[in-house]
């Protein structure tokens, strides 16, 4: 019985984060998918989803975790794209289109990077 729970719940979630068209918290998860599954359950499925490269997870300034549906069109695309925290509305959105740049020092190996500009969005401005 607990794989069915967990598959329902993999499915409302996965169904949620894909729909949305901004990033969503373990909190706001949890609300949107009314009683579906409880919050250590939503967190496994979370960290599954991120371990089959269907979601990434992104930190926002304020050190909120949110998580945002991958759209991505070839085998070795990068979650290293521009995140954007609206102050006012607290949305967080994907910048996709916004590739940044930087370099390193030598002897430097990056592992995860992770972009997130602060102001507001244009709904708020």
């Amino acid at each position: 019985m607990k794989n069915i729970r967990n598959t329902n719940a993999k499915k409302a979630i996965i169904d949620l984060i894909t729909h949305s068209n901004e990033a969503l918290s373990h909190l706001e998860i949890q609300n949107l998918t009314n009683g579906v599954c409880d919050r250590v359950t939503i967190y496994r499925v979370l960290e599954r989803l991120i371990k089959e490269d269907l979601i990434h997870k992104i930190v926002n300034l304020d050190g909120t975790t949110k998580y945002a549906s991958c759209n991505h069109v070839h085998q070795n695309h990068s979650h290293n794209h521009l995140h954007f925290s609206c102050e006012n509305c607290k949305k967080v959105t994907c910048l996709d289109t916004v590739v940044p740049t930087f370099s390193l020092p030598e002897n430097y190996t990056i592992k995860e990077v992770n972009f997130t500009l602060n102001g507001l969005c244009p709904n708020c401005k």
